[in-house]
């Protein structure tokens, strides 16, 4: 059984290489065989290869880096708050690249077996990204 701050390192690491530098070809250092993503949407596979998909169509419609700003680890559970810092390069909901600078907090739960991911969590605002990359729609409209 690992210890926590190896799981806290893992999931930190994780983040760092796989979101952050785009190093696909290093997932299987992170994920166990069995992985599970309950958070990827519907039409993709719940496992690493739609991981691997999500991750490159995000990083089709940004430019993103995943910065962590709290993590909490006990046992095989770790949970992060992050901010995501984007800038809006390629098509994303239909919106068609606006290169706005756009940041949300949301939030990961990672299950960690053996040295590695067994599943995972997650939670973004998706519809205050979206507002952000919609300006001209966004907030009250003052008349003068």
């Amino acid at each position: 059984m690992q210890t926590p701050a190896a799981n806290r390192m893992i999931v930190a690491d994780f983040i760092e290489e796989i979101w952050n530098k785009n190093r696909l070809e290093a997932l299987d250092a992170y994920l166990a065989p069995d992985f599970v993503d309950h958070s990827l949407p519907e039409a993709l596979p719940a496992n690493r290869e739609g991981l691997k998909q999500w991750i490159r169509a995000t990083s089709q419609a940004f430019e993103h880096k995943t910065v962590l700003e709290e993590q909490v680890t006990e046992g095989d559970t770790c949970i992060v708050k992050f901010r995501l810092l984007a800038r809006h390069t390629g098509s994303w909901r239909g919106i068609q690249p606006t290169g706005t600078e756009a940041s949300v907090v949301g939030y990961r739960c990672f299950k960690l077996k053996n040295g590695k991911i067994s599943q995972h969590w997650a939670l973004l605002d998706g519809n205050s990204l979206e507002n952000q990359l919609r300006t001209s729609t966004h907030g009250c409209k003052v008349q003068q």
